[in-house]
């Protein structure tokens, strides 16, 4: 007997528990170019989850970042792609394709981005929009995450899809950049990234300061979100595991 979209989604929400995944949604991505399978295949669906980071840490990269945040970006990718694989692998089991995401990986150097961005999965899944820092702002934790992403054509209720941004006029984001790399342009689904960022000029200064993360780490921006810094407060100051 089949199982239902409802009954699916429930399978997977246990799973996503057990993996600590407290926030996640399901993406029709039908319209994007996704990762394609071993057949050549590509995915309707993009499963989108986030793991938070301290706010402790993240607090602190209003000075720049620094270990404790590297060590931490480090843990949570780790996390991110343990949690996706096996996410994968469970799907598979009930004879559905699926196919991780790598956290932060970047498959194409010269245009700096990766297979797929996270940040559109996520904001197709209904969980987040994009700030004018250039990442997913969500409700419950504001900017101050980590995102994961696993395809699949497991049949899913997906969305509703995050339509506008709720940054209005704030731009501390953008005068806290200390290389001016944001545009301070409000997003709106389907948005190029380079109206909001110019990634050129944001790593040629993280790795002109901070060699020693290869250019993958920065964070001062998200650091001033007013958005993520009222979450925050929500939930506490937790601090860093």
């Amino acid at each position: 007997m089949k199982e239902t979209s409802n009954s699916l989604y429930a399978w997977l929400n246990e799973l996503m528990r057990a993996h600590a995944l407290f926030a996640w949604g399901a993406a029709d991505v039908r319209e994007f170019s996704t990762p394609r399978d071993e057949t050549g295949r590509q995915f309707p669906v993009a499963v989108s989850f986030i793991i938070p980071v301290a706010p402790s840490i993240m607090v602190a990269l209003r000075d720049g970042p620094n270990q404790a945040y590297a060590d931490e970006y480090k843990n949570i990718n780790d996390r991110l792609n343990e949690a996706g694989l096996s996410i994968a692998r469970a799907i598979a089991s009930k004879w559905y394709r699926a196919q991780p995401l790598a956290a932060s990986e970047r498959t194409d150097t010269v245009n700096i981005k990766g297979d797929f961005p996270h940040k559109t999965a996520a904001t197709r899944a209904g969980l987040g929009w994009i700030g004018k820092h250039c990442q997913l702002i969500t409700r419950k934790y504001g900017s101050w995450v980590r995102l994961g992403t696993v395809f699949t054509d497991m049949d899913l209720e997906c969305g509703p899809p995050m339509e506008r941004n709720f940054c209005g006029k704030c731009s501390l984001c953008v005068d806290a950049c200390p290389v001016n790399a944001l545009a301070g342009s409000s997003w709106h689904p389907g948005m190029e990234r380079e109206k909001i960022l110019d990634v050129r000029k944001c790593d040629g200064w993280k790795i002109e300061h901070y060699p020693q993360y290869g250019g993958h780490l920065c964070g001062i921006c998200s650091a001033v979100c007013p958005y993520s810094i009222k979450a925050s407060g929500k939930r506490g100051i937790e601090k860093a595991s």
